[in-house]
């Protein structure tokens, strides 16, 4: 079994990507190159949402389109509290978690009796329902939403520098790869399992699906609150636009893009997208102009493109592929 883990290239895959994050400083200070640290960061903080998004979407089969809505809610625990002059991070997390966890059970106990198409609409429609609300907050920036004038401090740490926000993410990430890891593979996730397959038969068997369907909601909202805190103190700033539907849109094309039920798919597609994005976004050859300036108009149909063929010859994702190939 040991000699197999070692030939594994899902196992290479994930390893050189998770070691390839934690170098990024080195290099960055080597090559004098200090917006890569935010480049990746950034990377790392929505493969953490789509990570949580993909603990409900892979293993329990439900398509949150309303997920930006606990991202919003993260950020604005961060904004808020600041603006009352409370900077611990340790008080702001607890805040935005509480939050985040209340407004879960609220929406969860309505959305996880559904599904389907239904499921995704009230989804969608809760989340812009947020959107609004943090619109009509005018105390706290409204619609232009609001700046945040210091970082967050956790303990002993102070995220005010890139490097140490860089490292407590990274430390985040390797967490959540192991609880989700956990939770996928342990007697919660099988029966989360179960029911994507035939809840009928799960509660014929005596299994509780509605509790175990919340519960998983609720996690996976956390998850995101806990990665819209470390995005407010990236762009030290809390906006209505981080709740936007399209926000949702592409976390679960993160997720589909490096593969949906994976446990790393969603770090690789995040990683994936988001250099796409960065790359062909700021895309200067040098030659060709029109080219150029084709490409950098309109990118985003690029990417759209890439997605199409993706789905079209890899239907399990980039890594869900690689995957796929190790276990024939």
């Amino acid at each position: 079994m040991a000699e197999s883990a070692l030939r594994s290239p899902t196992r290479w895959t994930a390893a050189a990507v998770l070691i390839g994050f934690g170098l990024v400083p080195v290099y960055a200070a080597l090559a004098g190159a200090p917006y890569q640290v935010t480049l990746f960061l950034r990377i790392m903080i929505y493969a953490l949402a789509a990570l949580s998004l993909n603990f409900l979407l892979g293993v329990g089969g439900l398509v949150s389109f309303g997920h930006a809505l606990y991202l919003g809610i993260g950020a604005y625990g961060v904004s808020i509290l600041q603006y009352y002059g409370l900077t611990s991070g340790v008080l702001q997390l607890a805040a935005a978690l509480a939050t985040g966890a209340v407004f879960a059970l609220a929406i969860g106990a309505v959305v996880v009796r559904l599904s389907g198409m239904t499921f995704i609409m009230i989804t969608l429609a809760f989340a812009q329902m947020g959107y609004f609300l943090a619109v009509s907050l005018k105390t706290y920036g409204g619609e232009d939403g609001r700046s945040i004038d210091i970082r967050s401090t956790l303990g002993p740490l102070d995220l005010s520098g890139n490097i140490t926000l860089y490292y407590v993410v990274f430390a985040a990430l390797l967490a959540a790869l192991w609880v989700y890891a956990r939770m996928a593979e342990s007697r919660f996730g099988m029966v989360l399992r179960g029911c994507r397959s035939n809840e009928r038969r799960m509660l014929a068997l005596g299994f509780p699906t509605f509790r175990y369907k919340l519960l998983a909601y609720v996690l996976s909202a956390l998850g995101c609150v806990l990665a819209g805190f470390f995005l407010a103190n990236l762009t030290s700033y809390a906006s209505p636009s981080y709740m936007q539907w399209t926000v949702s849109a592409e976390l679960i094309i993160m997720a589909l893009l490096g593969g949906i039920g994976t446990l790393f798919g969603p770090v690789a597609g995040a990683l994936v997208f988001l250099l796409l994005e960065e790359v062909l976004g700021r895309w200067k050859p040098g030659v060709l102009p029109p080219v150029e300036r084709l490409v950098n108009d309109h990118f985003l149909a690029l990417i759209g493109l890439f997605i199409i063929l993706v789905v079209l010859t890899a239907r399990r994702g980039l890594y869900g592929w690689l995957a796929a190939r190790e276990a024939r």
